[in-house]
């Protein structure tokens, strides 16, 4: 997402053209609810809706106008990092690598624990040291970027690898100061997007977690309401457990009860190839029925107090497909007398090309 996200700020900002077979294509904001959604300001004298762009609402900054900088455990190039994730067309690459081959990104934190063992032949760009000191160098690297581009404001954002859960503790990760000293004593159960939210906030920045996994310990949130920052995120559910959220919200508020949802999903990008190892698609479980678990919640005309639709998530990772992830799923629901009704979705998504846009907006 790092390269798509930098790629298409690029772009919009040139206002690039580029050729593909079904013809010239420009750079947009698409699926960017800030960008591209607009919203009713009510009628106009003959009585006809007047709508204007959200942008228009809020005083928000143009993701062209937006100076980029980030980590990661690899170190090649968002040029070459672009061609290699296959997301955008070529002629748009083409155009896009000269502004993009001397972007590296610094090093960063890699706890092989807690992401997926095939992710060690890409960890060719990490800090060392202890857990404290790689947490002083984040904080550091905030600090110098902010300095060197004389900025207002930096909002860090994770879009990394996902993560197995960290074990929440009792004088580990539960206080703020519990929390601050595990970091100091090297403790395990810290994991790297814990690093880059401590460091976030004790520099005063807005940090937003677009991964599934529990970043936010309750010592995490300790810390933030202590230094008044915002945190905020629980992965970017940008693809199926997006149409899961639509969907289950439609049937449970139509007073339609879902019994059985059963999802599969596959694809071939790396995050794919991370979430076929079992702790970090864990991760990713749990945020697909977290969707499920809030509406079922809202609603105990259908749901008893215990009662849960029987929810199966399958992932799987098939190299050939790339970012073009397919999601198959199947909703079968109780209704009116006993009644049986089944709803089977296909979902084609460009992965990145989804998730990308909600960077801007967050």
């Amino acid at each position: 997402n790092g390269c798509t996200c930098v790629a298409g700020a690029i772009a919009n900002r040139l206002g690039l053209t580029w050729n593909t077979k079904e013809g010239e294509q420009k750079a947009n904001y698409w699926g960017s609810l800030m960008m591209a959604s607009t919203v009713k300001l009510g009628n106009d004298v003959r009585g006809d809706a007047v709508y204007t762009p959200i942008k228009n609402m809020l005083p928000m900054i143009d993701p062209s106008q937006v100076v980029w900088g980030g980590w990661d455990i690899n170190k090649m190039n968002l040029g070459d990092a672009m061609k290699r994730a296959k997301v955008l067309d070529y002629d748009l690459q083409r155009q896009l690598y000269p502004h993009m081959k001397d972007i590296v990104p610094l090093p960063s934190v890699y706890f092989a624990d807690f992401i997926a063992a095939n992710q060690s032949d890409r960890a060719d760009n990490v800090l060392c040291g202890t857990k404290q000191e790689q947490m002083e160098q984040i904080r550091k690297d905030i600090s110098d970027f902010k300095a060197k581009h004389h900025l207002d404001k930096v909002i860090l954002l994770w879009t990394a690898n996902t993560e197995r859960f960290a074990c929440v503790e009792e004088g580990v990760n539960d206080t703020a100061e519990n929390l601050l000293h595990s970091i100091q004593r090297d403790e395990n159960e810290v994991s790297a997007s814990t690093i880059f939210a401590v460091a976030s906030i004790l520099e005063g920045c807005t940090f937003i977690n677009g991964s599934p996994q529990n970043t936010f310990v309750p010592g995490v949130v300790d810390l933030a309401r202590q230094e008044k920052v915002f945190i905020a995120g629980d992965d970017f559910k940008s693809g199926q457990t997006k149409m899961k959220s639509v969907l289950v919200d439609f049937l449970v508020s139509a007073g339609i009860k879902p019994v059985s949802i059963v999802s599969y999903n596959h694809l071939g990008n790396n995050d794919g190839k991370n979430l076929s190892a079992p702790s970090q698609f864990r991760s990713k479980e749990i945020s697909k029925s977290n969707v499920v678990d809030d509406m079922v919640a809202s609603n105990r005309i259908l749901f008893e107090e215990d009662e849960h639709p029987d929810h199966i998530v399958v992932i799987k990772h098939v190299p050939y497909v790339g970012d073009s992830k397919r999601a198959m799923d199947e909703y079968t629901s109780e209704i009116f007398m006993g009644g049986k009704n089944t709803i089977v979705m296909h979902n084609t998504c460009e992965d990145s090309l989804l998730a990308t846009p909600l960077i801007y907006d967050l």
